[in-house]
């Protein structure tokens, strides 16, 4: 087998682990130059799906903080199929409907007003469903292993406005405010542009993460004040590893349009860091009943 051979096949090997793709296909980005073992996931190109994609995982971080994380699925997905251009992801099927009431956008009066994706909209695709974000048109098309799932939306309620159906084609003005403000936030460009990166990557990625919640199914994932994420969990996988299998991911790798900070080394273990944004991964004492029963049985 040639180098050239066995680097391809070390960046399908890497990209199937991180995409939960058949290998063929990860072989055969590869061979067409779109993957390599440095980045062996497909970046989105554009700025505008790379919002999209951080803004849907800033949103289903802290919207699913409290609930049921199914079978390691942090943010509600088994796979992805990424493409420069263009994101599917796998739903799980039990998280299927919580994702959605997360991300779409609504005016709740009792939780201090605007929730989910500002600009985010649901349209269907033939027998499937896209999330469309309006301002840009990016899109994230939803995959669910019942071909004829048909998902349970949010309707309004006391106190509690659908934006998405009232308005299906233009912004809501709280909406249009909470992206200028996002746009303006902090007078750092860059950071935020690096948040896009990193978070639209971890997207991208959902079979590593995946092995955060593995041993009882969920993970306390967050974020700090919508930026930075915190992944928290126990058992299953130790942090260096989980930590090691990002990166060799090509997680941290530093896009050329992003200049490269002093905030971009570690301040401690389990933190990387890219361009001035950051994800954190803490690994603590496990306190399932399952597992203390063992331990006093």
């Amino acid at each position: 087998m040639s180098r050239r051979t066995d680097n391809h096949h070390r960046a399908a090997t890497i990209c199937r682990a991180a995409t939960g793709l058949p290998h063929r296909i990860c072989l055969g980005w590869a061979e067409a130059g779109l993957i390599d073992y440095r980045q062996p996931v497909p970046d989105a190109e554009d700025a505008g799906q790379r919002l999209l994609e951080s803004l849907l995982v800033a949103e289903l971080a802290d919207g699913l903080r409290e609930g049921d994380l199914r079978d390691g699925a942090l943010f509600g997905f088994t796979s992805a199929r990424p493409t420069r251009g263009a994101l599917d992801l796998e739903l799980h099927p039990a998280m299927a409907d919580p994702v959605l009431a997360t991300v779409l956008p609504r005016i709740d009066q009792d939780h201090g007003g605007l929730r989910g994706v500002p600009g985010l909209r649901i349209v269907p695709t033939g027998r499937s469903w896209a999330l469309i974000h309006l301002p840009g048109r990016a899109a994230v098309h939803l995959v669910h292993p019942d071909p004829d799932w048909r998902p349970v939306l949010p309707e309004h309620g006391d106190g509690l406005t659908q934006l998405w159906r009232r308005n299906r084609h233009r912004l809501h003005p709280a909406e249009a405010a909470d992206l200028r403000e996002r746009a303006g936030a902090g007078a750092d460009p860059g950071s935020a542009a690096a948040r896009d990166w990193l978070n639209s990557r971890l997207l991208r990625r959902p079979r590593l993460l995946g092995a955060a919640g593995a041993a009882h199914g969920s993970a306390n994932v967050y974020t700090h004040g919508g930026e930075d994420l915190v992944v928290e969990w126990c058992c299953a996988v130790e942090r260096d590893e989980l930590e090691r299998r990002l990166r060799r991911s090509g997680l941290a790798q530093r896009p050329g349009q992003l200049p490269e900070r002093l905030r971009d080394q570690p301040w401690f273990p389990g933190e990387i860091a890219m361009g001035g944004a950051f994800v954190t991964l803490r690994r603590g004492p496990c306190y399932a009943p399952d597992a203390s029963a063992r331990r006093h049985g």
